[in-house]
């Protein structure tokens, strides 16, 4: 079998990490399609649609609408909107995960499976959970007190999650090794993910204005659209990041990678 990898580079170039991470999409779209409308786009469709009942109704004064009278139904509304967000966070980490070891599958030229990736993911859950907590607080405390370190906490942390599901090396172990390997390439890093930001800003405004003009179930659409589009691109650059650092750091080929699952 022929592998397909990233080749041994001398540094960590975003031009190959960016080029890679399309061309991985681009050879398994339906799976990418698949994971991405799985666990963001379609969650996304259903909560912009109660979203914006909700405030058509607050809008419109609507007497039905006991938000208006009872605070209970507020309260509950508000607890609604932090269930829904939970279960947000939830579903990106495992669209991440999932496509970390569809990603690497396919550097290592194996064909991608859905069950087998979905599976792989639900496994890991836990750990990438503690993983998620753990850097949104850090980061984020220390972008309340300066936002620099808060940025280089995060790219620090970044590839915590491929660390865990391809290494296995739990919630700490694979942040420290997430660390270690981001070390002297996080301004890259950070230069691919300012990239990635761009291109989903550019995206959302484009097609913001079409959810404008339509909204409903055609804004909603459109809004899950995005949202699978800009989740997928980012876990997979993340995944094929993980990858570019393993060769750049430590010279260690797809296959040597994809042997924890052989």
């Amino acid at each position: 079998m022929t592998t397909a990898t990233l080749g041994r580079p001398g540094r960590f170039e975003i031009g190959r990490v960016f080029n890679s991470t399309f061309a991985v999409i681009t050879r398994n779209i339906g799976l990418c399609l698949g994971l991405a409308l799985l666990f963001s786009g379609l969650p996304t469709f259903i909560f912009q649609l109660w979203n914006e009942t909700r405030l058509g109704k607050l809008a419109a004064g609507d007497p039905s609408n006991l938000a208006l009278t009872d605070p209970s139904v507020a309260i509950r509304d508000s607890l609604l909107t932090i269930v829904i967000t939970l279960l947000y966070f939830i579903l990106s980490l495992l669209l991440q995960s999932a496509l970390v070891r569809a990603t690497i599958e396919d550097l290592n030229g194996k064909k991608p499976d859905f069950g087998d990736s979905v599976q792989i993911a639900i496994r890991c859950l836990l750990p990438t959970i503690g993983i998620g907590l753990l850097v949104a607080l850090g980061a984020g405390a220390a972008s309340v007190a300066l936002f620099v370190p808060g940025i280089i906490l995060w790219l620090g942390w970044s590839v915590s999650v491929p660390v865990l599901v391809q290494e296995r090396l739990g919630v700490f172990g694979s942040m420290s090794r997430s660390r270690a390997l981001t070390k002297g390439n996080r301004w890259s890093l950070f230069g691919l993910f300012v990239i990635i930001f761009i291109l989903a800003m550019v995206v959302q405004l484009v097609l913001g204005t079409a959810v404008y003009l339509f909204g409903g179930i055609i804004g909603a659409v459109l809004g899950a659209v995005v949202s699978a589009m800009m989740s997928t691109v980012m876990s997979t650059a993340t995944a094929v990041s993980y990858v570019e650092l393993r060769q750049v750091k430590e010279g260690t080929s797809v296959d040597e990678l994809a042997n924890i699952f052989s």
